[in-house]
């Protein structure tokens, strides 16, 4: 097994442990009559990631990619660092993270963590890990194909947040900018 095969399957378990937070913080949002907005995207969701961990096993091998240390190192630190800011994400909305766009009525934003800079720091993420975990090992066709379906989707994704959320959102005061 190669060092990129065992860092896949490392990713695939870190995807199942997130699959288990979001259990567990779906139970707790529907506890509080959480519900959920927009479903529709989300096996389209499923579908694209499932296909990205596929796609950085199958490519390299199938391809005869080589490994290129120009590219692959600092790839590999994109990685971690989507990692990272990953679990920032989950850590700041603690009970309210979740894969699916679980909405508890009456909550106000949260505004700590990566959130107080972006707006939607996951997605980022999401991104990063989606262009660089293929490239680690000179899967292209794997992180282009990736990264313009991934676009396409998060621009549902966000909008569904976006109208999901809008509740939330503090309207700016008379006479404010806009």
């Amino acid at each position: 097994m190669t060092p990129y095969t065992v860092l896949v399957l490392l990713v695939i378990a870190e995807r199942f442990a997130e699959l288990a937070v979001a259990r567990r913080n779906g139970a707790w949002s529907r506890a509080r009559g959480g519900f959920e907005h927009g479903a529709g995207h989300y096996p389209a969701m499923v579908a694209l990631h499932t296909a990205l961990l596929l796609g950085c096993l199958v490519e390299p091998w199938a391809a005869d990619r080589p490994f290129l240390p120009l590219l692959g190192w600092p790839a590999l630190v994109l990685v971690l660092a989507s990692q990272g800011l990953r679990w920032w994400c989950i850590s700041a909305l603690g009970p309210r993270w979740n894969t699916r766009v679980l909405i508890v009525p009456g909550l106000a934003l949260i505004t700590r963590g990566p959130y107080r800079y972006l707006r939607h720091p996951n997605y980022l993420a999401v991104a990063l890990e989606g262009m660089a975990l293929p490239l680690v090992h000179t899967a292209w066709v794997t992180a282009v194909g990736f990264s313009l379906l991934n676009a396409a989707l998060l621009t549902v994704r966000i909008r569904c947040e976006d109208d999901a959320l809008a509740p939330a959102r503090p309207l700016p005061a008379p006479g404010a900018a806009r």
